[in-house]
């Protein structure tokens, strides 16, 4: 999954996410659950959600490796606002649909998670 580092950090409201047919947005009790939680998306990369609000996304080695660092928080509309730590920000928002977990970016795309 690649990260836009070109993003502010901010809130999208929560009827301008790009949510397709079966798309249900994380309940609370889910986000309340991130804590210690990670997801593995196709490409091989990883986002960890730690205790305290750290947060780390580490890159598969096909895509270079290395890791980025920052901080993340629940936003009023559900999405997770990621600060990272090179001064960039963005916010996602989880979704099921069905069986499957997909990570939507403020832009639209969308990126299942293993």
């Amino acid at each position: 999954m690649p990260l836009f580092f070109c993003l502010p950090a901010g809130t999208a409201a929560a009827d301008s996410w790009q949510l397709r047919p079966g798309d249900t947005p994380f309940a609370q009790a889910e986000l309340d659950a991130l804590p210690g939680q990670s997801f593995r998306f196709f490409d091989g990369g990883e986002s960890q959600y730690g205790s305290g609000g750290a947060y780390a996304y580490t890159y598969s080695s096909e895509n270079g490796g290395g890791t980025a660092w920052g901080t993340y928080r629940i936003a009023g509309d559900g999405s997770i606002c990621v600060d990272f730590t090179n001064g960039f920000g963005r916010c996602d928002l989880f979704v099921r649909n069905g069986s499957r977990i997909i990570l939507i970016t403020e832009k639209g795309e969308r990126f299942p998670v293993r």
